[in-house]
Protein backbone atom coordinates (compact mmCIF):
# COMPACT_ATOMS: atom_id res chain seq x y z
CA UNK A 1 0.00 0.00 0.00
CA UNK A 2 1.30 3.41 -0.68
CA UNK A 3 1.18 6.02 1.77
CA UNK A 4 -0.71 9.24 1.08
CA UNK A 5 2.14 11.39 1.11
CA UNK A 6 3.39 9.30 -1.65
CA UNK A 7 0.01 9.16 -3.79
CA UNK A 8 -0.28 12.99 -2.79
CA UNK A 9 2.99 13.55 -4.63
CA UNK A 10 2.20 11.77 -7.95
CA UNK A 11 -1.16 13.22 -7.74
CA UNK A 12 0.65 16.71 -8.04
CA UNK A 13 3.04 15.75 -10.45
CA UNK A 14 0.59 14.35 -13.16
CA UNK A 15 -2.76 16.04 -12.75
CA UNK A 16 -3.26 18.70 -15.63
CA UNK A 17 -5.24 20.95 -12.85
CA UNK A 18 -4.98 21.58 -9.83
CA UNK A 19 -7.87 19.67 -9.10
CA UNK A 20 -7.48 16.55 -11.42
CA UNK A 21 -7.31 13.01 -9.22
CA UNK A 22 -9.11 10.54 -11.94
CA UNK A 23 -7.38 11.32 -14.88
CA UNK A 24 -5.73 8.09 -16.71
CA UNK A 25 -2.01 10.34 -16.38
CA UNK A 26 -2.17 10.46 -12.60
CA UNK A 27 -4.12 6.76 -12.24
CA UNK A 28 -1.84 5.21 -14.49
CA UNK A 29 0.83 6.84 -12.09
CA UNK A 30 -0.82 5.43 -9.01
CA UNK A 31 -0.95 2.34 -10.80
CA UNK A 32 2.36 2.03 -11.61
CA UNK A 33 3.87 2.91 -8.10
CA UNK A 34 1.46 0.35 -6.66
CA UNK A 35 2.86 -2.49 -9.05
CA UNK A 36 6.29 -1.47 -7.98
CA UNK A 37 5.97 -2.47 -4.75
CA UNK A 38 4.07 -5.37 -5.18
CA UNK A 39 6.23 -6.61 -7.29
CA UNK A 40 8.77 -5.83 -4.66
CA UNK A 41 6.79 -7.61 -2.10
CA UNK A 42 6.31 -10.78 -4.68
CA UNK A 43 10.39 -10.78 -4.69
CA UNK A 44 10.48 -12.41 -0.77
CA UNK A 45 6.69 -14.01 -0.50
CA UNK A 46 7.36 -16.47 -3.60
CA UNK A 47 4.30 -18.27 -3.01
CA UNK A 48 1.82 -15.78 -2.55
CA UNK A 49 -0.42 -16.06 -5.00
CA UNK A 50 -3.24 -13.88 -3.92
CA UNK A 51 -1.11 -10.90 -4.58
CA UNK A 52 0.06 -12.55 -7.62
CA UNK A 53 -3.24 -12.35 -8.82
CA UNK A 54 -3.73 -8.96 -7.67
CA UNK A 55 -0.65 -7.68 -9.63
CA UNK A 56 -1.59 -9.27 -12.65
CA UNK A 57 -5.18 -7.38 -12.41
CA UNK A 58 -3.41 -4.29 -11.95
CA UNK A 59 -1.19 -4.48 -15.04
CA UNK A 60 -3.97 -5.22 -16.59
CA UNK A 61 -5.61 -1.98 -15.68
CA UNK A 62 -2.65 0.12 -16.45
CA UNK A 63 -2.44 -1.42 -19.80
CA UNK A 64 -6.31 -0.90 -20.68
CA UNK A 65 -5.69 2.63 -19.33
CA UNK A 66 -2.01 3.23 -21.73
CA UNK A 67 -4.57 1.67 -24.55
CA UNK A 68 -7.19 4.28 -23.75
CA UNK A 69 -4.68 7.19 -23.77
CA UNK A 70 -2.67 6.24 -26.72
CA UNK A 71 -6.17 6.34 -28.96
CA UNK A 72 -7.40 9.70 -27.75
CA UNK A 73 -4.18 11.61 -27.30
CA UNK A 74 -0.77 10.36 -28.36
CA UNK A 75 1.31 13.02 -27.05
CA UNK A 76 0.09 12.35 -23.57
CA UNK A 77 0.73 9.00 -23.85
CA UNK A 78 4.02 9.09 -24.90
CA UNK A 79 4.58 12.00 -21.93
CA UNK A 80 3.74 9.51 -19.40
CA UNK A 81 5.05 6.34 -20.59
CA UNK A 82 8.53 8.53 -21.19
CA UNK A 83 8.19 9.64 -17.50
CA UNK A 84 7.01 6.47 -15.71
CA UNK A 85 10.04 4.03 -17.96
CA UNK A 86 7.54 1.87 -19.35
Amino acid sequence: MIKKEEKTKLIKKYARDEKDTGSPEVQIAILSERIKELTDHLGTHKKDNHSRRGLLTMVTKRRNLLNYLEEKNKARYEKVAKSLKL
